[in-house]
This record gives structure tokens, C-alpha cells and sequence, in this order.
């Protein structure tokens, strides 16, 4: 099993330009611990500072080397072209495979933020797969539904097939990841018994379909500390109320029972764990994903 990181480019930083360098310090700390790959998500209409994923990945790429790497794109609130357009170029600078992970995005906010009709997101989503695909091949098409596009094409192309991990959490979900995508990104807020139902899905829906299971990801929060005692006290501001997340989906300790924690993941048949700091201080952060290597080098 595979353990990357994805970066949280929230920063709650009075100074933006230092949110900015905590993001790419954690990309420097994220190589240097050896970690798989490296990822960032997708927000937007935010309150807060999030920092948007097509420059950052790409700024982060110059702290990465020929390991795997992505972003995370809400599709139905793209210009399906810009996407294919931006992800190519990504990959074309990135040193190794580029993966593109994404999703609906469920927030009534960011849709009318965005200017995008909420209950189309799920065709806008099917749609906005096919038409990547074919953008990245190197045709040149029209299309009308949701966007109107005429001699519609990229250049340059992608130097090699980029694989899409469609992030989903209910079953029927789960099943279009199956039928449409490379592989399935599971919700990060799923408790472990949660988590094996919906790979279970994922595997039934994929040998129905008659396709071969891709991989199968999943995104973790996880602090580690230099004790089990000391990771619990560290994180105890955050237990109460992170995320809206049921605190047995978190991981929390030593190196020691964080890679116990992972290990269940492996047996179950999880290809890729993405850790995402819960910490959101940067000394943190940054030993968190330190200690995270270690994690890796016993999962081995």
C-alpha cells in the first residue's frame, strides 16, 4: 500500500504569502520523508483563505520529483476545456504519472458561486468524464448540453494516459466511480466499517460492470506524535468538532499505532492511503509528515 499526502490548502494565516510557504514546505517535508505521492483538493467561494489547485500543484511540482501526483477538480463547476487544458500542462511539467482526482461537489454555495445549476451536477459530472477523455486524446469536438463547445481542443497533450480517481461516498456513487472512473477515492470522514462496506461496493459494482478495479484510495486525517500520551493531548482541541467528523475516522498516536491503524486499510485491500494533517499548526504539520515516512518504511 502506497502513502501519499494531500496537502490542505486552507491556511488560516493572517499573512497569505506564508500560508503560501507552509504548503510548499509541507511538499519539501512530504519528499523528503518519502512519501508516494502528492496531492492537493479543490474549494471554492470560501470565506477563508484556500489556496486554488491548479497553481499551487504546479508551484509544488518543482519541490517534487518523478513519484505520482494530482489534484482534485469539483468537475461539475469547471469549463470541462479549461480542466483538460490545465491538467495536461500539469502533466507535461510533472516528472512522473499526473492523476486527475475528482468529484460532484455538494455545496449549494459553491454551485451558485460558481453560476452552475445544483441539480445538474451529477449529469455535468458524466458529461465533463467522456469529454476529458476525449479532449486528451487529441480530438477535436462539438458538444451541446450543459456547455456549448464548437472545434473544441488542447495542445499540448498529455505526455501519457492520465488516470481518473472519482471520490465518492453513496453507493450509487460508488457504482459511477466503477463504471467511469480508473479508481475510487473514498470519504475521508467514513468510519473503518463504513469504509469496507463501500470498497466492498466499488468491488461488486466493478465485477458487474465487468471492468477491472482500478485503484482503490483513500484519504485519512491523521496526527503523529512522538507518544500515543502526547499525540491525544496535541490533538484534543480538535477531537470535539473537526470537520464534522465521527473522531473514529481520525487517526491519532505514535508511529507505532498509526501504522497499526493503516495496516487495517492494507488487509482490506486499499491500494493508496493520502494522509491530510489535522494539525493545522506548521511545526505540526510538518513532523506529522516526517513521522509518516516511518509509518511507510513498517507498512513495507
Amino acid at each position: 500500500m502506497r502513502i501519499g499526502i494531500s496537502i490542505a490548502t486552507m491556511q488560516l494565516t493572517r499573512d497569505h504569502r506564508e500560508g503560501a510557504r507552509h504548503i510548499i514546505e509541507r511538499a519539501a517535508r512530504a519528499r523528503d520523508a518519502g512519501l508516494d505521492s502528492l496531492f492537493v483538493g479543490d474549494h471554492h467561494v470560501t470565506a477563508v483563505p484556500y489556496y486554488q489547485n491548479s497553481p499551487v500543484i504546479g508551484r509544488i511540482l518543482a519541490e517534487w520529483d518523478r513519484r505520482d501526483c494530482g489534484a482534485l477538480y469539483l468537475l461539475p463547476l469547471w469549463n470541462p476545456v479549461l480542466v483538460a487544458e490545465q491538467t495536461a500542462t500539469l502533466a507535461c511539467i510533472a516528472q512522473g504519472r499526473f492523476i486527475l482526482q475528482c468529484a460532484l461537489g455538494g455545496e449549494r454555495q459553491q454551485s451558485g458561486g460558481m453560476g452552475v445549476p445544483h441539480r445538474d451536477r451529477r449529469s455535468m459530472f458524466e458529461d465533463a468524464v467522456g469529454l476529458l477523455r476525449r479532449l486528451w486524446s487529441g480530438e477535436t469536438l462539438d458538444h451541446d448540453h450543459h456547455w456549448q463547445l464548437r472545434d473544441a481542443r488542447i495542445s499540448p497533450l498529455p505526455p501519457e494516459p492520465i488516470d481518473i480517481w472519482i471520490g465518492a461516498t453513496a453507493d450509487v456513487a460508488i457504482e459511477r466511480a466503477a463504471r467511469l472512473g480508473d479508481g475510487w477515492l473514498g470519504d475521508p470522514g467514513s468510519v473503518f466499517d463504513a469504509t469496507r462496506h463501500q470498497l466492498n461496493v466499488y468491488r461488486e459494482a466493478c465485477e458487474r460492470l465487468g471492468n477491472a478495479e482500478g485503484a482503490v484510495a483513500l484519504r485519512r486525517d491523521i496526527f503523529v506524535g512522538k507518544s500515543a500520551d502526547e499525540a491525544s493531548r496535541q490533538m484534543e482541541p480538535y477531537l470535539g468538532n473537526y470537520r464534522g467528523f465521527d473522531p473514529e475516522a481520525l487517526i491519532v498516536g505514535d508511529v507505532g499505532l498509526v501504522t497499526e491503524r493503516l495496516n487495517d486499510y492494507k488487509e482490506l485491500g486499499f491500494t493508496d492511503v493520502l494522509m491530510r494533517n489535522i494539525s493545522r499548526d506548521q511545526d505540526e504539520a510538518l513532523a506529522t509528515i516526517e513521522r509518516m515516512g516511518r509509518v511507510r518504511e513498517q507498512l513495507k
